[in-house]
């Protein structure tokens, strides 16, 4: 069994700290990469309606032979199902492809202000938290401020925001508001989608100084940070690679380090005008 540790949710849930994300992972190799992440220890599983993968992780699930109350699922409903009755009618379309009869976390991928529809979208999220459908409710890409409007016009505190979160990003900002509200930070793209994070001179020093590689010290990063981190990988090493990074500790100096390499400057979209469907 691996080492992860898990975090309350606001509402009492505990989630593994790590876990294996399947973004632009295709269904039919998604069986396989969640058949070795679990054969590797990892319980948490990441996956959205928009990735066209769930039937293929629900397979890999079913297959696994792992009690189902010792998975934590993650999907997510995707833009073109905004609004109340579509939502619901997307999240039984997951549960029907991921073969599931609950799940344990159910988000909202982007919260399209432009439409201003995120909140009727939310309130179909407390439904499904109601019926005991979803065992946590929360958001994915949202800023502070439609964190704010959420705080005041529904009656849930979100559990967890997934944001896009890297040393090259590092979202101070939305950590603190977290922190305030008792919202759990979940980093997508953690590793920055491999483009020279992992290269960097100071990545790769850290690493030698621990004897691990690039990634598991990043990995680490997050972990010392307090975030829930999704790594994705299709490689076999490289998935049970990404669960090994319990064996070591960063230092002041390591996340001093690590704080310098901040550009402020995102690798995907913006949530404050991203309108895609």
């Amino acid at each position: 069994m691996s080492q992860v540790p898990t975090l309350t949710l606001n509402n009492g849930v505990r989630m593994p700290q790590l876990g294996f994300g399947v973004w632009q992972v295709p269904d039919e190799e998604a069986t396989s990469a969640v058949s070795t992440a679990l054969d590797a220890g990892y319980r948490s599983i990441d996956t959205a309606a928009i990735y066209g993968n769930e039937r293929g992780t629900g397979e890999a699930l079913a297959r696994s032979g792992v009690a189902r109350d010792e998975l934590f699922v993650t999907t997510k409903v995707w833009n073109s199902d905004h609004g109340y009755d579509a939502t619901l009618r997307a999240f039984d379309a997951s549960l029907e492809e991921l073969g599931l009869d609950h799940i344990d976390l159910y988000l909202i991928h982007w919260p399209l202000p432009l439409r201003d529809n995120y909140v009727d979208t939310y309130k179909a999220l407390e439904k499904l938290l109601a019926d005991g459908r979803a065992r946590a409710i929360g958001v994915s890409n949202f800023l502070p401020e439609h964190l704010t409007r959420l705080l005041a016009e529904t009656s849930v505190v979100p559990a967890v925001n997934q944001i896009e979160l890297h040393p090259w990003f590092q979202q101070a900002a939305s950590r603190a508001f977290h922190a305030e509200h008792g919202i759990a930070t979940e980093a997508w793209s953690p590793l920055g989608q491999g483009k020279g994070l992992l290269d960097a001179p100071v990545v790769g020093q850290l690493a030698e100084k621990h004897g691990r590689t690039p990634a598991q010290v990043v990995l680490r990063w997050h972990l010392t940070l307090g975030n829930v981190v999704i790594p994705k990988s299709v490689t076999p090493s490289r998935i049970k690679e990404n669960i090994d990074v319990f064996g070591f500790e960063l230092d002041a100096a390591d996340m001093a380090a690590f704080a310098a390499l901040d550009t402020g400057e995102r690798l995907g979209g913006d949530p404050a005008t991203l309108n895609i469907t």
